[in-house]
């Protein structure tokens, strides 16, 4: 049992030391899971706008979203994954890496 909580302990620590970069995987993958869906809704309200202004303002909701996102996002993933202590971060992690994984899967 020892083995197992040292494990879990040396990998929530490395987890912790890499949390910024795990945080911004986990938006993009999110992004580019329901990156079609976000797409799509925007696409609906720009659906009345003539083509040819649509297309670079669709372009423009895309990277200034995606970018948002990305940068605003990230923090509260570190935020709300620093919370856990060193026993519970990497069960946690895989936890959330399998539901992506998931989700994934299913579309």
């Amino acid at each position: 049992m020892d083995l197992v909580l040292d494990l879990l302990a040396t990998a929530s620590r490395w987890s912790r030391s890499n949390l910024s970069e795990i945080a911004l995987a986990l938006v993009g993958c999110l992004l580019v899971l329901f990156g079609a869906d976000i797409k799509g809704w925007v696409d609906q309200r720009l659906g009345s706008i003539a083509g040819a202004l649509r297309v670079p303002l669709m372009a423009l909701v895309c990277m200034v979203g995606s970018g948002m996102a990305l940068i605003y996002a990230t923090p509260w993933i570190i935020k709300g994954l620093s919370q856990f202590n060193n026993y519970s971060l990497a069960p946690v992690l895989l936890v959330v890496l399998v539901l992506i994984g998931v989700v994934a899967d299913r579309r």
